[in-house]
């Protein structure tokens, strides 16, 4: 954090969760899943978790892991932590055969 500010530029810290989340009924990750690293969870200014259903329900009847790759699935980005601002969940689709984020059209 002291090197972001002394050179004026954004660090980004990845982390894995710990396999408590594999026990949970809901997979959504929490600020307490990461692994071994409370200090992330403290000195963090911003969380977020990219989190699949599809990964977790890949037997699941109509679940977007059967959708066609190109049109993608969805995926939920959760802004767990955000020192300047409030917290907040959003749907985004993921196109996994290119790594592609994008908005989720909205329909009338």
């Amino acid at each position: 954090k002291q090197l972001a500010r002394e050179l004026d530029v954004p660090v980004i810290a990845l982390s894995q969760l710990s396999r408590s989340v594999e026990s949970r009924e809901d997979k959504r990750p929490l600020l307490s899943d990461l692994r071994e690293s409370g200090a992330i969870e403290q000195d963090a200014d911003m969380v977020v978790f990219i989190y699949r259903d599809d990964y977790y329900n890949k037997n699941k009847k109509n679940s977007s892991f059967e959708q066609n790759q190109s049109i993608g699935s969805i995926v939920e980005v959760i802004i767990a932590k955000y020192r300047s601002g409030a917290t907040d969940n959003k749907k985004l689709r993921f196109q996994m055969n290119i790594s592609r984020f994008s908005e989720i059209p909205y329909i009338k």
